[in-house]
């Protein structure tokens, strides 16, 4: 039996939506009005681009209060377009802002929950160079060994239903990065001890100077050595 992809690719058609989809690539949920000004359409429009993104299946809208959220609808939705990315073409850069933002987009952020750009996909490598992964991205004994030294409790995600390690193909450096589980402790793990902090707009991460020192003395990971300029999302 085949499968209707014109569902989604209808749903995706709009520049709007992209944009909204964009928005809520960092696994956020997020009130109509904020995806609306990140869309640059009206509140109005906003709620029909938004019902439309529902109805495709890959946006999932709950209610806290008298508000209304949006978020992606699982982490599988995040990876299948973080795929779909390396089959798009980049957005103009005629705008020096939206320049800037790709750029940081391309050095470090989130995809869904977990770390992608050039900070995930060096990141990944250097644990397979460490024997933490194998080239499938298979978490080894001795990875589990590695990352329990690090705080992340291994056979608590082991209970999980939820892949402990799954391939993301990341679509800035067309390489893949790590996801799954194990991917999502460690973004946690960095975001929470500092070493990345959130930009005021956008997934983009900005690696701190703990977190360089971190990744090249505790991870054995180089990276681009970039000044933080961006202040960190209150």
């Amino acid at each position: 039996m085949g499968r209707d992809y014109s569902v989604v690719g209808r749903a995706m058609a709009a520049p709007a939506r992209a944009a909204m989809l964009d928005a809520l690539m960092d696994g956020s949920s997020r009130p109509a009005g904020e995806l609306a000004g990140a869309a640059g359409i009206g509140a109005s429009t906003a709620s029909e681009h938004l019902g439309v993104l529902v109805d495709a299946g890959l946006v999932e809208a709950r209610t806290r209060g008298r508000h209304r959220f949006y978020r992606l609808r699982d982490a599988s939705v995040a990876t299948a377009l973080e795929h779909l990315g390396g089959l798009c073409p980049d957005l103009p850069t005629r705008v020096h802002r939206r320049s800037r933002e790709a750029a940081e987009l391309a050095e470090a952020r989130l995809c869904y929950d977990h770390l992608a750009g050039r900070l995930g996909v060096a990141l990944t490598a250097g644990m397979r160079r460490r024997g933490w992964l194998t080239d499938e991205l298979t978490l080894t004994d001795r990875g589990a060994e590695g990352l329990d030294g690090q705080g992340i409790d291994v056979l608590a995600l082991r209970g999980r239903r939820r892949p402990l390690t799954r391939t993301c193909l990341d679509w800035t450096e067309r390489q893949d990065h790590l996801a799954g589980a194990v991917g999502a402790a460690v973004a946690a793990l960095f975001l929470d001890r500092g070493w990345v902090r959130r930009r005021r707009s956008g997934r983009g991460l900005v690696i701190t100077p703990g977190g360089l020192a971190a990744l090249r003395e505790t991870w054995r990971t180089e990276v681009a050595d970039r000044p933080a300029s961006a202040p960190a999302r209150a």
